[in-house]
């Protein structure tokens, strides 16, 4: 298991600092979302931030575009220091040719679904991804509670990966704490994103993400 705390809940003031602390804690990726107060109700962070955390670790880069019109931004984005960029299957009219442009651009391709959007609205790129994202809130706020239904989600996107033997990470964002993680990972899950149980931890950042990896018990 990954783990991906969101830089959505740490201190911008600080954020060289902050996301210092969640390396220390073991974390494997550091998740950035970006959101456009079109595609979803919030506003945060463009390129310029991902330039900012680019240069405060070596550790991949997990972009999440929620926004509209992504392909506008891919090559902004990449050139910013994303490793993966990850859209929106919601946001993509014309999805397969999405995903090959952010490949095209050196980066891995992911693709994020909604609670209330079928798997199966991405069976036919599942070939072409390094990533699926499953979303297990609505987006557009950090802290928000885990949709129960998600797990069960979690499990079919796992057999659909199986079934063709992709080796993308199954990656699940949203309400992730250590009380919930072992589902989650039990269901299937590769990378979990953490944000307000990562940066809110009473001990401190670096002991939220150690805390999640050992309620995995993975």
């Amino acid at each position: 298991m990954k783990i991906a705390p969101s830089i959505l809940s740490a201190d911008f003031g600080r954020l060289s600092e902050d996301i210092e602390a969640v390396v220390e804690g073991g974390a494997d990726w550091i998740h950035v979302d970006v959101m456009d107060g079109h595609f979803v109700p919030n506003i945060t962070i463009g390129p310029l931030t991902v330039e900012a955390a680019r240069r405060s670790t070596d550790l991949p880069l997990d972009v999440h575009l929620m926004i509209e019109n992504p392909d506008r931004y891919l090559e902004d984005f990449v050139g910013a220091g994303a490793d993966v960029v990850t859209v929106h299957q919601e946001a993509c009219p014309h999805l397969h040719r999405t995903l090959q442009k952010i490949r095209e651009l050196g980066a891995k391709a992911g693709v994020a679904v909604n609670p209330a959007t079928s798997l199966e609205t991405v069976r036919d790129v599942l070939h072409d991804l390094d990533l699926l994202l499953v979303m297990s809130v609505n987006p557009g706020f950090g802290g928000q509670s885990y949709i129960e239904a998600s797990t069960d989600k979690l499990a079919r996107a796992r057999v659909m990966l199986d079934a063709i033997e992709s080796d993308a990470e199954l990656e699940v964002d949203g309400g992730a704490t250590a009380s919930n993680v072992a589902s989650i990972v039990g269901a299937g899950a590769t990378v979990v994103v953490a944000g307000s149980a990562v940066y809110r931890h009473p001990d401190g950042a670096a002991s939220g993400v150690r805390a999640i990896r050992s309620a995995a018990g993975v």
